[in-house]
C-alpha cells in the first residue's frame, strides 16, 4: 500500500468514527461550536491573515488571474463576514432528526420518516478559502463529517481556518476529527479517496468542468455534481421589455463570472424588433460582448455570428450568445438541447406561456420573471449552501442543510409480527 492511499484511508477512518460520535451530539452542541468558531476565527484574524498574505504572494505561480487573486485574499472584513456565515448556520433549524412524514397503520404500527446525515463527506473545491468554513459549518450542523480538499492555491489559508475550527471543535467537546483537510496538495491523495466507498458516503466536487468529470469518472460513492451553469433568460412574446432588460442585465452583468449568471438570452420574433436596440445600448454601456444568430447580428452591427458551440459555452465572462426564436417552444427546445439544467428564466405577462415554460423546462431552477442569480442558497431561503447541483439524485438545486442528509424509516410497534 503506497503512502497516499494509507494517509487516505486514516484520514476516511477517522472521519468514519468521528461521523458515528456525531450522531448523538445535540443541536445545543453544535450550535456552541459554530459561536464558539465564529468568535475565534475573528479573535486570530491577524494569524488568518498572515497566512492568507503568503498564498496571496504566490498566486502568480499558479497562473491566478487578477479577478482569482481578490477572491482568494481575506482581509480582516472578509474574516468577519465568514465568522458571521456561521453564526448564520448557527441560526438555522437542525435537519437532524426532523420528521418528515408520519403515520399509523392499521394493524398498529407508528411509523415516521426521519432526516439523518449521510454520515462522512468529502469536499473538493477550489480557489476561495471562505468555502472551508462555510463548507464545514454545513456538514457538521447537518450531522456529517467532512474530509475537506481546497485548491493548492489557498493552502495556506485553508490550514490556518481548519486548526481554529479543530481547536474549537475540542474546545466545545465535539469530536475533533469532525472536520478535517487534506493538507496535501498531491492529487494522487483524492484518486485514494474516491476509492474509498464504505468509509465516504458521499463526494461533493466544486470547482472547474475537468474537477467535475475527473471525480464523476473516478468516485466508488455517490456524486453530487455541479457541471456547467448554461443559463438562459428567454423573453417572450407577451414580455415587459423594460422589465426583460432589467432581468437580462442583473442576469448576466452584475457578476459574470459566477454559474447562475445568463450565458445565453433567447428573444421572440414578435418583439426582436422593439428590444434588440434597447439590448444593444445595454450591452454596449455594459462592454458585453454579443455573439448572435443572423438576425441578431443585422440588428446589432457590433455582435459576432454566433457558432453551435457558442451556444454550448458557459463564458463566465462578458460575452453572452443571443437567438431570434419563431415560438416559446422553440425556446423550450434550445434550452433542452444547449442549456445545462442550471437555471433558466422567462419573461412574460402571458399566465399560459409562463406556466408552460415551467412546466416542461427541465433544470434545477426555473424562474418566471426573475433573475437567473436568484438560484442560491440564501436568495432562496435555505441559508448557505455547499453548492448547486444539476443531478437529480440525490439533490437537486442549491445544497443547504436539508440536502445534507438523508432519512431512515422508524416503526414502532408493541408485539406486531407479520401475517
Amino acid at each position: 500500500m503506497t503512502h497516499h492511499a494509507d494517509y487516505a484511508r486514516q484520514t476516511a477512518e477517522r472521519a468514519r468514527a468521528a461521523s458515528r460520535q456525531l450522531m448523538s451530539v445535540s443541536g445545543a452542541m453544535k450550535q456552541r461550536w459554530l459561536h464558539t468558531a465564529a468568535d475565534a476565527l475573528v479573535a486570530r484574524t491577524a494569524e488568518i491573515v498572515s497566512r492568507n498574505e503568503q498564498d496571496v504572494a504566490r498566486a502568480p505561480e499558479f497562473g491566478l488571474t487578477s479577478a482569482a487573486i481578490d477572491r482568494l485574499r481575506l482581509t480582516p472584513a472578509r474574516i468577519a463576514e465568514i465568522a458571521e456565515a456561521l453564526r448564520d448556520v448557527a441560526a438555522l433549524p437542525d435537519p437532524v432528526g426532523e420528521s418528515i412524514e408520519g403515520y399509523s397503520r392499521p394493524n398498529g404500527l407508528r411509523v415516521q420518516k426521519v432526516r439523518v446525515p449521510l454520515g462522512v463527506v468529502f469536499f473538493i473545491y477550489e480557489s476561495r478559502p471562505n468555502v472551508t468554513a462555510d463548507a464545514a459549518a454545513l456538514c457538521v450542523k447537518s450531522g456529517n463529517a467532512v474530509i475537506l480538499r481546497g485548491g493548492k492555491e489557498a493552502l495556506h489559508s485553508n490550514v490556518a481556518l481548519y486548526r481554529i475550527l479543530k481547536d474549537t471543535l475540542i474546545e466545545t467537546g465535539l469530536p475533533e476529527h469532525a472536520v478535517q483537510l487534506v493538507a496535501t496538495p498531491d492529487r494522487e491523495v483524492v484518486g485514494e479517496m474516491l476509492k474509498l466507498r464504505g468509509l465516504i458516503d458521499v463526494t461533493i466536487p466544486r470547482g472547474g468542468k475537468s474537477l467535475i468529470e475527473r471525480v464523476a469518472a473516478e468516485a466508488t460513492m455517490p456524486v453530487i455534481k455541479h457541471f456547467d451553469g448554461i443559463c438562459h433568460v428567454y423573453v417572450d412574446a407577451a414580455a415587459n421589455l423594460e422589465m426583460a432588460l432589467e432581468i437580462l442585465k442583473n442576469s448576466k452583468c452584475q457578476r459574470t463570472g459566477v454559474c447562475n449568471a445568463a450565458e445565453c438570452v433567447l428573444i421572440h420574433a414578435a418583439v426582436a424588433d422593439r428590444f434588440l436596440p434597447m439590448m444593444s445600448a445595454m450591452f454596449a454601456t455594459e462592454k458585453i460582448e454579443v455573439r448572435g444568430c443572423v438576425q441578431t447580428c443585422a440588428a446589432i452591427p457590433w455582435a459576432k455570428s454566433a457558432t453551435d458551440d457558442d451556444y454550448r459555452t458557459e463564458y463566465l465572462d462578458k460575452i453572452i450568445s443571443s437567438r431570434i426564436v419563431d415560438s416559446i417552444d422553440d425556446a423550450i427546445n434550445h434550452i433542452a438541447q444547449y442549456g445545462s439544467q442550471h437555471t433558466d428564466t422567462i419573461v412574460t405577462n402571458d399566465l399560459r406561456a409562463a406556466e408552460r415554460f415551467v412546466a416542461l423546462v427541465d433544470s434545477s431552477a426555473v424562474m418566471v420573471n426573475a433573475s437567473t442569480r436568484f438560484n442560491d442558497g440564501g436568495e432562496l431561503g435555505l441559508g448557505a449552501e455547499i453548492g448547486i447541483s444539476t443531478d437529480k439524485f440525490h439533490a437537486r438545486g442549491p445544497c443547504g442543510l436539508r440536502e445534507l442528509t438523508s432519512y431512515k424509516w422508524i416503526v414502532r410497534g408493541d408485539g406486531q409480527v407479520r401475517e
